[in-house]
């Protein structure tokens, strides 16, 4: 069988960090603010890697989404019927 990509059954000898070198990083190089702006630096780059819907494909999420809530909204209300009616027909 062949190895993935990857793998880490035989690392690369670029992967392997030499022991003279901090365990940090670039994290314990950073104050407090430096690591703040490295997260919203983070959370911009992930948001703009989102694919956003369409305003057509969010009207119609929503429709089917409030579609499905009314519909269980009416079958949680007829068993709740049906039992209210079945205890009251079992315990008088």
């Amino acid at each position: 069988m062949t190895d993935a990509v990857g793998s880490i059954d035989m690392p690369d000898a670029q992967d392997e960090a030499p022991e003279s070198k901090k365990k940090g990083g670039k994290r314990g190089k950073k104050g407090p603010f430096g690591r703040l702006a490295l997260f919203y630096r983070q959370i911009i780059a992930e948001l703009r890697k989102v694919v956003w819907p369409t305003r057509s494909q969010l009207t119609t999420y929503t429709t089917v989404v409030i579609v499905f809530v009314v519909i269980m909204i009416g079958l949680v209300t007829v068993i709740d019927y049906g039992f209210s009616h079945a205890v009251k027909y079992i315990f008088g």
